[in-house]
């Protein structure tokens, strides 16, 4: 099966591949060994070289004091999966959760429609995987989303026709599921993401199922994305990357996309780049796509080499949207969408991620409320685990059901949920008390978040 690896050493498509990736190893190697305590920690400045280490530490969100604090809380979990473990700062959040930030993948949920409307089965992965690449944009913000709380919930309607649920379904380890459809295809994931600290970087792997199935056909498409490494966590300006392969395999058919993220180089060679290749069941390539993950994506016809047939030419499937200009958060458009009451539902739960008072608050500009709401609410989470502890209740989720099925990553194996179809069929039946009128936050004082205890989320 010919692949963008064995490519680089022709003067092919990616040929220019190979200076990057013999660049990379240089590039991850650059430490901080000017600052007594903090030898050793690795720095990178993605448009820089190995020579400006000590000026690039120097830079980042953090002030020296702050710089010190952070690296005394945290130099004690090297090598340790921090995701849940690490009360952190609300300085370095942005006013989302992780609930709200799968939904950022159907901002172009038109390139899904597109692959059910295709009749052809290849261009039809070319663009359920250019919907798959798209939102990398929004995944290189460096503010940290929350942890969501146990039970808490995101739904998003009002755009391109899709209705959204999410839900958290445990807490440690945390994961979260989610369920969205319209007429054109149905997706779900089960995630749980594992991390490794080390110090100034923090490694991602996303274990996890994603799933899509297009109506049309009832081809069924499976999703296993690269790891992403956040760089300069306490030294130099934060930064993320995603080096590694994308696979989205027709599970129906066998025919495959293979996709390559460049890892960014010395003075950012090869840096959002991607190229790969659309397969048919015996690994012949039949499409070629290339492009940049924050940018558009394009493809062309190529030959059992790999190679652009002749008298074709290059196609764009996708390419960003514009985006507002200097946003504290480089959100989107689409991002603001999704934090505003514009895509939520008339009858909101009220468990919603919009409704957290620590994350209002934030967004309002307020850090100090911001703080003390997410301690109040971490701090009843616990009292709440302890209370069910005490009576041997178990938390069962709301609008996912646990199935037997176990999904096998290269970065471990996790248990699966499905969507058991409650949110859609039994909305209009659900307690009042579990709702909150759209008009009443509109018009009343904000107060999200209004019930007795957490078991109810």
């Amino acid at each position: 099966m010919p692949s963008p690896k064995k490519n680089m050493e022709n003067k092919g498509f990616f040929s220019s591949m190979t200076s990057s990736l013999s660049m990379f190893s240089n590039a991850m190697h650059r430490s901080v060994n000017g600052f007594i305590g903090y030898e050793n920690l690795e720095v990178v400045n993605p448009e820089g070289g190995k020579d400006d280490t000590e000026e690039e530490a120097q830079r980042g969100r953090w002030k020296q004091e702050e710089r010190d604090s952070y690296w005394k809380m945290m130099q004690k979990y090297i090598g340790s999966d921090v995701t849940s473990m690490v009360t952190l700062p609300v300085i370095i959040f942005e006013p989302m959760t992780m609930l709200q930030k799968m939904a950022e993948i159907m901002e172009y949920s038109y390139l899904l429609d597109q692959a059910d409307e295709c009749e052809d089965p290849y261009l039809r992965l070319v663009y359920a995987a250019s919907w798959a690449i798209s939102v990398y944009h929004a995944l290189q913000r460096t503010w940290k989303p929350f942890n969501p709380i146990l039970g808490e919930t995101y739904e998003m309607v009002n755009h391109n026709g899709i209705t959204f649920i999410s839900e958290q379904v445990s807490h440690h380890p945390p994961m979260s599921v989610g369920h969205c459809e319209n007429e054109h295809f149905t997706y779900d994931l089960t995630s749980k993401l594992k991390t490794k600290f080390l110090g100034n970087s923090l490694d991602v792997y996303p274990i996890g199922r994603t799933r899509v199935t297009l109506k049309r056909s009832g081809v069924v498409l499976d999703l296993v994305p690269p790891p992403t490494k956040v760089h300069n966590l306490i030294f130099g300006r934060t930064w993320v990357d995603s080096p590694g392969e994308m696979i989205l395999t027709n599970l129906t058919t066998g025919d495959k996309v293979v996709l390559y993220f460049q890892p960014c180089g010395w003075f950012g060679a090869g840096r959002y780049e991607v190229d790969g290749y659309v397969y048919d069941a015996n690994e012949e390539p039949k499409i070629l796509m290339t492009g940049k993950w924050n940018e558009s994506m394009s493809y062309q016809p190529c030959d059992v080499e790999g190679e652009p047939l002749p008298g074709t030419e290059l196609k764009e499937a996708w390419h960003l949207a514009d985006t507002p200009k200097n946003d504290k958060y480089q959100y989107t458009f689409f991002a603001h969408k999704i934090n505003s009451f514009d895509t939520a539902p008339k009858k909101l739960l009220a468990s919603d991620s919009r409704l957290r008072p620590d994350r209002y608050a934030l967004e309002m500009g307020d850090l100090s409320k911001s703080g003390a709401e997410k301690s109040s609410l971490e701090e009843r989470q616990r009292a709440e685990k302890r209370n069910r502890e005490t009576k041997g209740d178990k938390f069962t989720p709301r609008w996912f059901d646990l199935t037997e099925d176990v999904a096998t990553t290269p970065w471990g194996d996790m248990e699966i949920y499905q969507y058991n179809g409650k949110y859609t069929e039994h909305r209009a039946a659900i307690d009042s008390s579990d709702i909150v009128e759209l008009e009443d936050v509109k018009t009343k004082e904000f107060n999200p978040w209004q019930y007795n205890d957490l078991s109810g989320v």
